[in-house]
């Protein structure tokens, strides 16, 4: 990307410079301060976006590195970050954009294996452009009246993906808040007076339920909300990652013997780091049989609820669930953040969250107030995270987003044939369920040798030195993590539409050439 733009910025002398007199110009000189200043706000803003189309053009470059890297106190040294008294020239903020882009891990790159979200979709990508320009808060039709219709539709759709006719639902900052809406509509539910008197009006100490391969942001809520983390009941997993439902009755029963008051289990459809599904219809039971709320955290998952493929039979049963969490910014590739919680049952999210602030919330407005989003949500400003998932919709339609699921899918199933193929090479850890692809590279020394939790250990040694190597030249992004089960192992994850089969054999091949010699 540094030469791209230094390039531009010899060869070309209209580059990213601006002309000489709006160069000197500073932010005051531009709209709205300088009502006059159309031209030159006009040029300001084109070159920013120069800027932009060749970040996106470097992104999609296959001989593009992924990252320039540089250690914490090396980076401070390349970058000016000091935030100044007096207002900088215009030309240096165009250089300030083209300097934090050069620095910045392409996300979107072919070779980025590394996160759960990554894919730089170009539709998604300008809603989100248009999101910023029209910056409008989410919380009344009175101010986002164009959104809070797109975001009704978008969502009922969802939810009728889910496989209920009614419902509610809302965008929230994140898979992990989602999930905390789910919490706490459970609560509610169940005792819909702790909105108001706390804790001292329960009969007993409530106890919530999870799988030890959930995300953290489950037993994240137990802490905020005030329950504890030790009521928050780890229920333990297989050696696939999907939880032990004969050991969750179990668990319930204990609690119930101890006069706890189990409410809340979590079922989680894509693990993080394995990829695996928990059995819906099995937990579906247990949550029925001994009245507790289930909850499914589909943030990772979801988007395979679109792919008649693949959605059974990870998520039968799906429809029994009270409440669903599905990040479209995840398999879906919608740009972050982008994340939805679903409720069965309307109503919910204004009852539980509901403060009724008459300087927001009127009740007399001149509209249906039922629009209005706010009093839904903990949040007051929201930001409008809809209009980039809604273009991209409109974009691909349900059926693009199908073949985009089963798609990612294939080229696992392309990653898996070519790991078996490069046994000697590489050691495939399972069958994953997901576009989690959980290996360990085998280096020249230790190949031969019997597969036991020694060669693991040695094994697991290896994954931060390849992957610090991996860091140094470039080229590649992989995550690695140790597991209950396991010292630390690679996990690639495909869920870019940029990815093709031979970015896979790049991904495979530059592991090796990074690690052979270890």
């Amino acid at each position: 990307m540094l030469e791209i733009i230094e390039e531009k910025m010899s060869l070309n002398p209209n580059g990213y410079k601006l002309s000489e007199r709006t160069g000197k110009l500073t932010a005051y000189d531009l709209l709205p301060t300088t009502v006059t200043a159309g031209a030159e706000t006009r040029e300001f803003l084109l070159k920013v976006i120069d800027v932009l189309l060749d970040f996106v053009k470097a992104t999609n470059d296959r001989n593009e590195k992924v990252l320039d890297f540089h250690h914490p106190e090396d980076m401070k040294r390349l970058l000016d970050l000091d935030v100044p008294d007096r207002a900088l020239p215009l030309q240096q903020l165009i250089e300030d954009c083209a300097t934090t882009l050069k620095y910045q891990v392409k996300t979107g790159h072919p070779h980025f294996f590394n996160q759960l979200s990554n894919g730089l979709d170009l539709i998604s990508m300008a809603g989100e452009w248009l999101t910023a320009t029209a910056n409008t808060n989410m919380f009344t039709y009175e101010i986002a009246p164009v959104f809070i219709l797109m975001e009704n539709v978008v969502l009922t759709k969802m939810r009728e993906i889910i496989g209920w006719s009614g419902g509610d639902s809302i965008l929230a900052p994140g898979g992990s808040i989602s999930n905390l809406y789910a919490f706490l509509a459970a609560r509610h539910k169940m005792f819909p007076n702790y909105k108001e008197h706390g804790s001292v009006g329960l009969p007993g100490t409530l106890v919530m339920f999870t799988s030890d391969q959930c995300h953290y942001s489950i037993k994240s809520c137990a802490a905020v909300c005030g329950l504890g983390t030790d009521h928050c009941i780890v229920v333990p997993s297989d050696e696939h990652g999907r939880m032990i439902t004969s050991e969750l009755e179990r668990l319930i029963l204990e609690r119930k013997a101890k006069g706890d008051i189990p409410f809340f289990v979590n079922a989680t459809a894509g693990t993080t780091v394995l990829g695996a599904f928990d059995d819906i219809n099995t937990i579906a039971d247990i949550c029925q049989k001994y009245n507790c709320w289930m909850h499914i955290d589909a943030a990772w998952g979801g988007g395979l609820l679109m792919s008649r493929k693949h959605r059974h039979p990870r998520f039968t049963g799906v429809e029994r669930a009270d409440s669903v969490t599905w990040n479209p910014h995840k398999l879906m590739g919608a740009l972050l953040q982008c994340s939805t919680i679903h409720f069965k049952e309307d109503g919910l999210l204004i009852s539980c969250n509901q403060m009724s602030a008459e300087y927001l919330f009127m009740t007399d407005k001149q509209y249906d107030i039922s629009y209005d989003t706010g009093d839904k949500v903990i949040q007051c400003g929201r930001h409008n995270d809809i209009f980039k998932l809604w273009l991209q919709w409109r974009a691909k339609g349900t059926e693009g987003f199908e073949q985009q699921q089963d798609r990612l899918m294939e080229l696992v199933q392309y990653q898996l044939k070519r790991i078996r193929q490069q046994s000697d090479r590489f050691h495939l850890i399972m069958e994953p369920e997901c576009v989690n692809v959980s290996f360990w590279y085998v280096p020249k020394r230790l190949r031969g040798v019997p597969h036991d939790s020694k060669k693991e250990v040695e094994l697991g040694k290896i994954c931060p030195i390849i992957k610090g190597r991996m860091m140094q030249k470039g080229t590649l992004m992989v995550g690695y993590q140790p597991d209950d089960r396991r010292p630390n192992f690679f996990r690639s994850i495909i869920s870019s539409a940029a990815v093709t089969e031979q970015d896979v054999d790049f991904m495979l091949d530059e592991i090796h050439r990074l690690g052979d010699d270890l």
